[in-house]
């Protein structure tokens, strides 16, 4: 699109799995163009974690649809000469360099941001870890579960008291990373627009699952301790959620003061509990939780899950129905803001795909073009850096691409 904001934009995409080519992937939404470096043969985990519906091919699912499309494939096997020269030739002309390597094999390959800068000065090197650029952990292997969900504490909180930590979801804290890693990126483009400088950005997984959790971790930051809150997990009535006649769950926990509460006991014809001397005042409330809970609880079960939306919504009460995944593809209020793609490319086999968060009105992203086949631009890249057929041919059959 030669209109779109990165137009002429050189991104080397030299990550795997989700994260890093998350931000990739959004770089490519407004127009980079973005060449996805993958091991011959294999390619990436992703390809093999898109579980296929028929009739989309093995490698080429929805996961891998979702977080690779606008890109093109280049394999390229790093552990020959050959292939690191075709690297060092991307590296020279690109204008981001993206990777989540371990600096372990970063250091064996010479890929850190210390080889490469005399190579590009003016190239941004973007770089993803699991646990920080510094200290004994900077070589760990991980994902998401392990740094962003489970080293940070978050898992720890996501439970009620006397339960086991509750596992994540697949790219649950990738993708959140991923528009970190992006947003450094794109603040380092702006300076180098400023300074005609390159540079290089970092974030990691736990940095990231750290800031998720900063709403309860800040406590201990600011040099409390954390006894109380795990010895009152129990939640206030307002906080819990409630099953409707229908199976569906309402969340309260918007009903936060006395107005919100009044109006919430109206629409529930329930009166009588704010009259009971158990529940008289805020601190009664808390002390006496279970209880309205439990009286709460018996009132929902009564009616629908709509039946309820309907009587709190007539009173402007802040309640919701707790969504199934089931429903987002037909979701209008999903669909009315762009959160989910109609691929213009009938090629992506995909009905739908799900949008990244990133909304800028004065820049229209680009249609979701179908992610490539293994390889599928591996001659295409190869010319465009300069070498002929013969040389493309060769590489072919000794196996470097």
């Amino acid at each position: 699109m030669a209109d779109s904001l990165f137009d002429g934009l050189r991104v080397v995409d030299a990550a795997s799995v989700i994260a890093a080519p998350a931000a990739a992937m959004i770089l490519g939404d407004f127009g980079a163009d973005v060449v996805k470096v993958e091991r011959p043969g294999r390619g990436d985990m992703l390809r093999s974690l898109s579980r296929t519906e028929p009739p989309q091919e093995p490698g080429n699912g929805w996961f891998w649809q979702m977080d690779a499309r606008n890109k093109r494939s280049l394999t390229l096997d790093l552990k020959t000469e050959r292939g690191m020269e075709v690297m060092r030739r991307l590296v020279a002309r690109c204008d981001v360099f993206i990777t989540n390597q371990p600096y372990d094999s970063r250091e064996a390959m010479a890929l850190t941001y210390e080889d490469l800068k005399p190579l590009n000065p003016r190239m941004i090197y973007a770089s993803l870890t699991a646990y920080g650029e510094h200290g004994a952990e900077r070589n760990r292997k991980s994902f998401d579960q392990l740094a962003y969900w489970a080293r940070s504490g978050l898992m720890d909180l996501m439970r009620e008291n006397g339960t086991t930590p509750t596992q994540g979801l697949a790219g649950m804290g990738d993708h959140p990373t991923g528009v970190a890693l992006y947003a450094g990126i794109v603040t380092a483009l702006l300076r180098r627009e400023q300074t005609g400088d390159g540079g290089m950005v970092h974030t990691s997984l736990l940095a990231n699952g750290l800031w998720s959790v900063s709403g309860v971790a800040g406590t201990v930051m600011a040099g409390g301790e954390m006894s109380h809150f795990r010895a009152n997990r129990v939640e206030s009535a307002m906080m819990r959620v409630y099953q409707a006649q229908d199976g569906r769950w309402l969340q309260l926990n918007m009903v936060r003061n006395d107005e919100l509460m009044a109006r919430m006991f109206t629409a529930m014809e329930a009166e009588d509990l704010l009259a009971d001397d158990r529940f008289a005042t805020r601190q009664d409330m808390w002390r006496n939780r279970v209880e309205l809970g439990d009286a709460i609880a018996q009132i929902i079960a009564t009616r629908t899950s709509d039946d309820w939306l309907a009587r709190f919504e007539s009173l402007d009460v802040p309640v919701n129905r707790i969504a199934l995944v089931e429903e987002t593809g037909t979701d209008e209020q999903i669909l009315a803001n762009g959160m989910v793609l109609e691929p213009e490319d009938e090629a992506t086999e995909q009905p739908q795909v799900i949008n990244h968060p990133i909304k800028v009105t004065s820049v229209p992203p680009a249609p979701p073009r179908r992610a490539p086949r293994l390889g599928e631009h591996s001659a295409e890249i190869l010319g465009e850096l300069g070498y002929d057929a013969d040389a493309i041919r060769a590489m072919a059959e000794d196996g470097v691409i």
